[in-house]
Formats: C-alpha cells, sequence, structure tokens
C-alpha cells in the first residue's frame, strides 16, 4: 500500500510538471501570416510547439514560465532557403580542398550552423555540400549532439562536365579526373536519375543541380545554359518519385527557361531573367530565392585583385549589380518570392542583411519579412510546421528590441532566439 501512494504520488508530481507551459508575452506580434501586426498577445507553448495565441498577457497558472518580451517585437524563426554550411569564401578558399581536412570542415560547419541559428535563423535550406557534412550535422542537431537551425539539405549539386557544381574544374595533373553521378556530374537524362537515386540513397532532403554557369566556379561563362531540357526533366521526374523538391542555380535566361518548363520548384539567383521567363514563373508557380547578398558581396570583392581568381572577377563585377533590378521586376510582376542569401559566399551570420536589400529595391517590410517566414515554409512544404506563430506550429520564435516594419536593419540585431520551444539566446 506504501508502495502505490508512493508511486501515486509520483505520478501527479510528473503530471504537473508535464502540464506546464510557457508564455510569452510579446508586446508587438509580426505572425507571419497576417499583414498587420498585433499587440499585447500571449504565446502559449506546451514542449516544442505552439497550443494557443491569444489576446492579451494571459496570467500563468502553477509551474508556467513566463518569457517577458512585452518592450520587444516577436517574429517567426527566420528561414533562409539559400545557405552553404560547410563553407565561407576567403582569399584561400580555392585551396581549401587540398588544405583542409574532414574533420577541419566539420567542425566549421558546426560552428557556422551555431552562429546562423543565434542570428534568429531556426530553418534553413542548404543547397551543396560536397562532402556530406550538412547531411551528418543536420542528424547532430536533431540529436541534440549539436546546436544550429533545422537544416534541410540537397547534399551535393548535381551538375554536368565541367559545370558549376562540376568538382574536377581547374583541377590539373594527378587531380583531374573525370566524376560521374556519385560526385554529382551527369551527362544525359540516365545519369541523372542515377544521381537523383544517389542523393536519397545519401539521405538528402531535396535536390539542387546548376542549370547555368557560375560566378565563383573557375569557369570564363556565368550564364551558359549547362543541361539539356531532357536532363533536368528525368532529374524533377525522379526527385518526384522519392518526394523531393528541385532548387535550381541559374544565372542565364535560357537555362530557366529549361528548367522551369521541366517543373522545377524554384530559380536560386535568377540575375539574367527576362519576360518570358518571368511569365513562365508565373505560369508554374515557380519560386524565385533572389540571393541579393551574394550579388552584392561579390560585386565588391571584384575590385579586390587578391580575393577571387582573376577568371572569377569579371563575372563577379557583371552580375552583383544586375541582380537588385532583376528582384524589383520579379517582384512588381507578382513572382513567388521566398528569402535567401547565398550565405557562405558572404560571411555566415549575417544572412538578415538581406532584408534591407530586398526592401531598397521596393519590397515592403512586412513582404520581406513574410518571404523569411511563411513563403520559405511554403517552398519547403512544411508549411504546417513552420513559417507562422499559430496554434500547432513548431515554437520557433525570435524578438528585436523595436519595430521592424520601421526600420528593418534591426532584424540584423535579434536579441532572443526559441527553436522548438528551447530558448537558444536570451
Amino acid at each position: 500500500m506504501k508502495f502505490s501512494f508512493a508511486v501515486f504520488l509520483a505520478a501527479c508530481a510528473c503530471a504537473g510538471s508535464l502540464s506546464a507551459k510557457t508564455l510569452i508575452h510579446a508586446g508587438t506580434l509580426i505572425d507571419g501570416a497576417s499583414d498587420q501586426p498585433r499587440k499585447d498577445v500571449t504565446l502559449v507553448i506546451d514542449g516544442e510547439r505552439i497550443v494557443d495565441v491569444v489576446a492579451g498577457f494571459a496570467a500563468p497558472a502553477a509551474g508556467d514560465k513566463v518569457i517577458d518580451l512585452k518592450k520587444s517585437t516577436v517574429l517567426p524563426g527566420l528561414m533562409d532557403m539559400h545557405t552553404h554550411l560547410s563553407g565561407e569564401s576567403n582569399p584561400q578558399a580555392y585551396l581549401e580542398r587540398f588544405t583542409m581536412s574532414a574533420p577541419e570542415v566539420t567542425l566549421r560547419t558546426a560552428a557556422f550552423a551555431r552562429k546562423t541559428l543565434q542570428a534568429g535563423f531556426t530553418t534553413v535550406r542548404d543547397l551543396g555540400d560536397p562532402g556530406g557534412f550538412t547531411i551528418a550535422l543536420r542528424k547532430a542537431i536533431a540529436q541534440g549532439i549539436a546546436e544550429g537551425p533545422r537544416i534541410f539539405t540537397a547534399g551535393k549539386s548535381i551538375a554536368t562536365s565541367g559545370g558549376h557544381a562540376d568538382p574536377s574544374n581547374s583541377l590539373a595533373g594527378r587531380f583531374d579526373f573525370d566524376p560521374g553521378p556519385r560526385e554529382g556530374v551527369v551527362n544525359g537524362p540516365d545519369e541523372a536519375r542515377k544521381a537523383v537515386r544517389l542523393r536519397y540513397k545519401e539521405t538528402a532532403d531535396l535536390i539542387k543541380i546548376t542549370a547555368t554557369g557560375g560566378v565563383l566556379s573557375m569557369a570564363t561563362s556565368a550564364q551558359n545554359p549547362q543541361f539539356t531540357e531532357e536532363e533536368i526533366k528525368a532529374i524533377v521526374e525522379t526527385a518526384r518519385d522519392y518526394g523531393y523538391k528541385v532548387a535550381v542555380h541559374a544565372h542565364g535566361a535560357e537555362g530557366m527557361k529549361r528548367a522551369i518548363r521541366a517543373g522545377v520548384d524554384s530559380i536560386e539567383h535568377g540575375t539574367y531573367m527576362d519576360e518570358e521567363v518571368i511569365e513562365l514563373m508565373r505560369k508554374h508557380g515557380t519560386w524565385l530565392v533572389p540571393t541579393l547578398l551574394a550579388g552584392k558581396f561579390v560585386a565588391e570583392k571584384a575590385a579586390d585583385a587578391t580575393y577571387f581568381p582573376s577568371i572569377v572577377r569579371p563575372k563577379a563585377a557583371a552580375v552583383g549589380p544586375l541582380m537588385a533590378a532583376m528582384f524589383a521586376k520579379a517582384h512588381r510582376a507578382g513572382v513567388k518570392i521566398a528569402f535567401g542569401t547565398d550565405t557562405g559566399v558572404s560571411p555566415h551570420g549575417d544572412n538578415a542583411q538581406e532584408f534591407a536589400l530586398m526592401v531598397a529595391a521596393g519590397m515592403p517590410p512586412m513582404a520581406a519579412i513574410q518571404c523569411a517566414t511563411r513563403n520559405a515554409a511554403q517552398l519547403l512544404g512544411q508549411e504546417q510546421n513552420l513559417g507562422t506563430l499559430e496554434k500547432g506550429k513548431f515554437a520557433d520564435v525570435i524578438a528585436v528590441s523595436g519595430d521592424p516594419l520601421a526600420d528593418i536593419k534591426l532584424l540584423q540585431r535579434v536579441a532572443f532566439v526559441m527553436k522548438g520551444g528551447q530558448i537558444v539566446k536570451q
């Protein structure tokens, strides 16, 4: 009888602790769903999810925890749809594949991920990781071993021979080789299908292809199409078999057109977008991830003869200034836009600088915030879990002092970060 009574008391204590909730008292709430902020709101959090959003500052029950953000603006955790966590641009970056070991890159990747989370980005897509570092880190974060955002990773980008993501470009002598689908290089529809299946085998979350030349690759053109439409169709069809979305690096218009007609989900960068591309994107519902910060960064570094190789500098100087005008045109035309920075080109942790560039190019601040919350979740196919502060969603929450609708640069100074109900910065 004594044992049974002790068990009963313990069960009651456990039940009491399980019912304890976290209440966030938000002075201003931008929930990601509404076009208007709300004043004096309480987020009720149980475990890793929001269980209620109520008007006013709700009184806590016994055992509840209150987080006082009455003098702050509270927003959903930000989402960056184009990052590269396993690297960061620097004058020695082109030598790092010869000088850095896999353990060194792994540790650096974890540090960049933590920096990203501390900046208020609770979810990212990683669009190009040749060593599987973000796949390992995604697992470590999910297990609580490492600290970082929710990672949706493409693993190795898929290219054609000599294309933007061909890892053998610029290698000479005994380092040169002829990569295939395992290394993410394909020629023809059959190899394209195999490359997708290999990414599935490696447990990637989506597919990324490089449909045109790129700025930072050791090749002369940033615009030329690098896949046939048949190859892209084979990738998209196979990706759909595995439940994958397809993100497409593309600067040149022809590569974009082939990719959009083939049914891809997003165009990354979009620099030389023309009217036909815009109409195709509107027709097919294709997302644009504009990466204005990367364009600004490479344009600034193009003048420094010590930063990029000589073959890269002319491309960086040409592409960077065009991206803001492209973005403005796409926004005016009603193209669907999700927030993405290409961070890794620019320093990790500076992701929020993209907001100011979007606003300067003509997007209203609330729309820019929605690109990094609601829209990003829709692009990921995670709108049931992420992107807005609503009942049932993950409790991914940030806060800033002041009004980001009046000064969008405040998002570069995030003071509070919660991911899945756990405070990671306060």
